[in-house]
């Protein structure tokens, strides 16, 4: 069992949804808390912490910044008609999470970390899951390199963390069908590029 330390906001937010007319939008509304965990080579995975959102202390030499070592995930958790809250398949995120670190050559986050931390995190959380058809609470699991030098090679320190948006519709005009153009000459991404991370 992951030993997940909590430290609490000071004083929560107004739920933006207690209004049934308010528009959540798409990801630009957060939560209380947020999860996070570092590695650092030679120590591994540690410190693993829910802790207020807001923003991240890095340096200006980070191999996020420079050489575009970050990857996220994307889930949602659904509120039931009987109050309690479900996830689909969150196992294939991690699966996924795992696949793009390997290819970005960033330490994978271990299942524990993924899977406690993000259970922790919901359950703190769970009043921020909307109840209105339509809407859930957007997951965004992230990984980046933080280690702070200029050179080309893979970070040995890496910042994974979960934050939480309460979110409406993805697209302005609500759930009806989307146009989308089927491409069957020209592809989107390169074999042995970066297209599926």
């Amino acid at each position: 069992m992951l030993d997940i330390k909590t430290h609490y906001a000071g004083s929560p937010k107004a739920l933006p949804f207690a209004d049934p007319n308010a528009d959540l939008g798409f990801g630009k509304l957060f939560t209380d808390h947020m999860f996070v965990s570092r590695y650092a080579e030679g120590h591994g995975w540690s410190s693993s912490e829910i802790i207020p959102y807001g923003p991240l202390e890095m340096d200006p030499a980070a191999s996020v910044l420079h050489y575009g070592q970050a990857l996220f995930e994307g889930m949602k958790a659904f509120r039931r008609d009987d109050g309690s809250i479900w996830l689909f398949r969150p196992e294939y995120n991690f699966k996924r999470m795992g696949d793009g670190a390997d290819r970005l050559c960033l330490p994978q986050p271990s299942r524990a970390i993924f899977m406690q931390g993000l259970k922790a995190l919901l359950q703190l959380e769970q009043r921020w899951v909307p109840p209105a058809q339509g809407s859930s609470l957007y997951i965004r699991p992230t990984l980046i390199g933080t280690e702070a030098f200029l050179g080309v090679r893979p970070a040995a320190e890496a910042l994974f963390f979960i934050i939480l948006s309460p979110v409406g519709s993805y697209y302005a005009e609500g759930v009806k069908p989307v146009k989308i153009w089927l491409e069957t000459s020209d592809v989107r991404a390169s074999v042995g590029g970066l297209g599926a991370v």
